[in-house]
C-alpha cells in the first residue's frame, strides 16, 4: 500500500510540474513570471502539489524514511521521459543512463 500511495505521490508532483511548465509564460521576464502565478495551469498544479504533501505526510507516518526519501527519485526518472514524451525535448545518452541509474539506486533501496 505504501508503494502505491509513494506512486500516486510521485505521479501528482510529476503533473504539477508539467501544468507549471504549460502555464508559465514563454518569455521569462520576471513581471511574465509573476502574472504566471495567476495561471489557471498554475493553480492546477499548485493544488496537486498540495494534494502530493497530504499523501507524503500519510506515508511519512507509516513507512521509514531511509525507504520512502529515495523512492521519491522516481520522480527526476519521470521528469526526463514526460519532457521527452510530452515536450519532445532533446534528452542525450548520458541522461538516460543516469535515469537507468536512479532506477537501479531505488530497486536497491527498496529490498528489505
Amino acid at each position: 500500500m505504501v508503494y502505491l500511495l509513494v506512486g500516486l505521490n510521485i505521479l501528482l508532483l510529476v503533473s504539477g510540474q508539467i501544468l507549471w511548465k504549460l502555464g508559465v509564460a514563454r518569455d521569462a521576464g520576471f513581471k511574465a513570471v509573476l502574472a504566471s502565478f495567476f495561471s489557471p495551469l498554475v493553480l492546477a498544479g499548485l493544488a496537486l502539489y498540495v494534494l502530493a504533501t497530504v499523501i507524503w505526510l500519510y506515508v511519512l507516518a507509516r513507512e521509514q524514511f531511509s525507504l520512502l526519501y529515495p523512492l521519491q527519485s522516481l520522480a527526476y526518472a519521470l521528469g526526463v521521459v514526460v519532457a521527452w514524451l510530452v515536450f519532445k525535448e532533446a534528452v542525450p545518452l548520458t541522461r538516460w543512463i543516469g535515469v537507468l541509474v536512479i532506477m537501479a539506486g531505488v530497486a536497491l533501496v527498496a529490498m528489505k
